[in-house]
């Protein structure tokens, strides 16, 4: 942001690429400033938007090229893709210095139009491209490398095969059942990501911070906030964890080992469904399993996901969409692959989603071209889904033969839907709180680790299953830099699940509701997903569902069923909702490492260190050894030639008393050598 001129005394230098881009746009002479006393009259609002178009069609041909970068690159993880992008992620930031610079120059506030007063304002906040090219450069380095390191990581074990994170690890964290292959698979995940990029990390955070500053924020934390827990799902998963792996591994009133909750970072637990089921007599039907005997691929899912949209009037995918679509695993050795699940179904309606915000905006202004905000990006792209997950859209799709559920098939549902998104709210909050107290200095560095877990421990009851330390990295695991949106499009995709339920004309609970094929909730979506970022979120949020504010109503609404029963079955049990005796630290934990000169160490380096310090010691008193004797030696001989040379010489007389001269020098020595000191 323009505060307090930050930017009016950087010395704009466009790269070779920049200028050939500015010279074929045809910068107009207007644009720069001969005449001081022209400043009124070049800033007006005529000449503000002749500015504007001018950035409009340049950014777009920067923004094209890194794009097309980025998806070479994350399509196809190499150095060499990887150094290409950061150089036009690079030309993209010499950009937007550019043209941010002088948007600060317009006096914004003498302006009656407020789209040109929205869209500089915008244009002004050119976020890391205020870092100096060099610490832009290594700050830009800095993500491509641990995300390259979190894309690459794998896991060894002695003849078995190297296992990556997708699908292999995480395959078996969500079927296994045997509590050392869990942890196998959870520690060494660990081990091989979170230890790697910890200095990364720290490095980052400090770039991160100088960014934020010099856009006019004490921090980068600053620009995040959202807040959530819930507490009864917890309690009822903590006692059916319990009945299946026993007292020794789940302590009632303690936290919940967290490597058994069915997925690598316990963000979701969908996939212990089989242990958590309210009704385990009324097992739900397998999607997954339905899907592959049906031969579904990967295009199939694609393209049904793509069929909801239209059939609520929004628009399909272009045909170069499809034509640089990747969808299975590349036989070129490239990292990329998707599984015919039922998860990753849901996962593509939410791309597809996001794709039709892209779609709907894509005529305004490029300085517009984005979500009203990052949770409306991605609460649209989930609200598709909770129609989608809908036993009717399931029934309808041939997933399913059910035909009715039953108060307690709905209650295993519902217990389904909030595994998947209620426990990964708060996940995504606590890497939300942890990156804002990391980046506001309240969690030092040296006890990341620590802190880390303590807050798992408040909003989730996980601690971790094995000892760890500071020097373990374990926000690591799960590399995600977060911009504070998990809570905000939760509650947002009820909210708006709700509204386009009800202009669908759906009667009934809110979880049986699937808009397919409703044009007027597609129109009422679709107005409101043109409009970008043009309009403050609260005015986008209001025409889209009739209120300026977030509200947690709908989402409360549509799990009645569940909660109801978790209420009535926790206080059956006798449950206690949290975990108040415990906490996490270090200190209090069995280690089998020592310390030695400060060090936390592993005994037998210790031991290593304590004989090497040992034979150093040695050494050095044969040295001070040798020495005494070579300087006792020079002594004698200098006493001799002092002998020589004063023997002719009468006494002195040194603090009274008659002695002779060479004794005279050897006695006051000391005390001319103080003297001249």
């Amino acid at each position: 942001m323009c505060r307090g001129g930050a930017f009016l005394n950087l010395q704009i230098r466009p790269g070779p690429s920049l200028l050939v881009l500015l010279c074929y746009g045809q910068l107009l002479p207007c644009l720069w400033i001969k005449d001081e006393h022209s400043l009124d009259d070049f800033y007006n609002e005529t000449k503000t938007k002749i500015f504007l178009q001018f950035y409009d069609q340049t950014a777009k041909v920067v923004l094209n090229q890194l794009m097309e970068a980025t998806w070479h690159y994350v399509t196809n993880i190499t150095r060499k893709n990887q150094e290409e992008m950061l150089h036009k992620d690079m030309e993209r930031s010499q950009f937007m210095i550019y043209f941010g610079t002088r948007a600060c120059l317009f006096k914004v506030a003498q302006f009656q139009n407020q789209d040109l007063n929205r869209m500089l304002r915008k244009l002004q906040n050119i976020d890391k491209a205020a870092l100096p090219k060099d610490e832009l450069r290594e700050y830009n380095e800095l993500l491509a490398d641990m995300e390259m390191t979190y894309s690459m990581a794998q896991v060894c074990l002695n003849e078995r095969p190297c296992l990556s994170l997708e699908p292999e690890l995480e395959e078996v964290m969500a079927t296994s059942r045997n509590k050392e292959e869990l942890l196998w698979a959870w520690q060494g995940w660990r081990d091989a990501m979170g230890r790697q990029i910890r200095t990364t990390f720290e490095h980052y955070v400090e770039l991160s911070n100088k960014v934020a500053q010099l856009n006019g924020y004490k921090d980068m934390g600053a620009l995040w906030r959202a807040a959530a827990t819930l507490a009864e799902p917890t309690a009822y998963m903590h006692r059916t964890l319990h009945r299946h792996y026993g007292p020794e591994l789940i302590d009632l009133r303690g936290p919940i080992p967290a490597h058994l909750r069915g997925n690598m970072w316990a963000q979701s637990s969908v996939n212990i469904l089989d242990l958590v089921l309210p009704f385990p007599k009324k097992i739900p039907e397998d999607v997954t399993k339905i899907m592959k005997g049906q031969h579904w691929k990967s295009e199939k899912m694609f393209e049904d996901s793509e069929k909801f949209f239209t059939s609520l009037g929004l628009l399909p995918a272009p045909p170069s969409f499809w034509k640089k679509l990747m969808l299975t695993r590349p036989t070129d050795g490239q990292e990329k692959c998707t599984e015919v699940t039922i998860e990753d179904l849901l996962s593509f309606f939410h791309k597809m989603g996001r794709i039709q915000y892209f779609l709907q905006y894509k005529n305004l202004s490029i300085i517009f071209c984005e979500g009203a905000n990052s949770a409306f990006e991605e609460a649209v792209g989930s609200v598709i889904t909770l129609s989608a997950s809908s036993h009717k859209h399931l029934l309808n799709i041939g997933l399913l033969s059910l035909k009715h559920q039953d108060s307690e098939d709905e209650v295993n549902f519902l217990m389904r839907i909030a595994l998947e998104k209620i426990a990964f709210i708060p996940f995504g909050y606590l890497m939300d709180l942890f990156h804002w107290k990391v980046f506001d200095g309240s969690i030092r560095k040296d006890i990341y680790n620590q802190e880390w877990w303590n807050l798992r421990l408040k909003y989730q009851g996980l601690w971790p299953p094995v000892p760890h330390s500071e020097e373990d990295f374990d926000p690591g695991a799960k590399f995600h830099i977060s911009a504070g949106v998990y809570f905000l499009s939760l509650v947002l995709q009820f909210q708006f699940h709700e509204t386009l339920c009800k202009a669908s004309g759906h009667m009934g609970p809110l979880h049986q509701c699937d808009i397919y094929n409703s044009k007027i909730a597609g129109e009422l979506l679709g107005d409101a997903l043109k409009l970008g970022s043009s309009k403050p979120w609260p005015e986008v949020l209001k025409m889209l569902t009739g209120e300026s504010e977030v509200c947690i109503k709908a989402l409360m609404t549509y799990f009645i069923p569940l909660l109801n029963w978790l209420v009535t079955d926790n206080m059956q049990q006798g449950d206690i909702l949290g975990w108040p005796d415990f906490s996490c630290s270090f200190e209090e934990k069995d280690t089998d490492k020592v310390t030695f000169l400060n060090l936390k160490l592993d005994p037998n380096q210790a031991k290593f260190g304590f004989w090497v310090l040992l034979a150093l010691g040695f050494v050095m008193s044969l040295v001070v050894l040798g020495l005494a004797c070579r300087l006792h030696s020079l002594e004698k001989q200098s006493l001799t030639q002092d002998t020589e040379i004063f023997s002719p010489l009468p006494n002195a007389y040194f603090l009274g008393r008659a002695m002779e001269p060479a004794r005279l020098l050897k006695d006051s020595g000391c005390c001319w050598a103080s003297a001249l000191s």
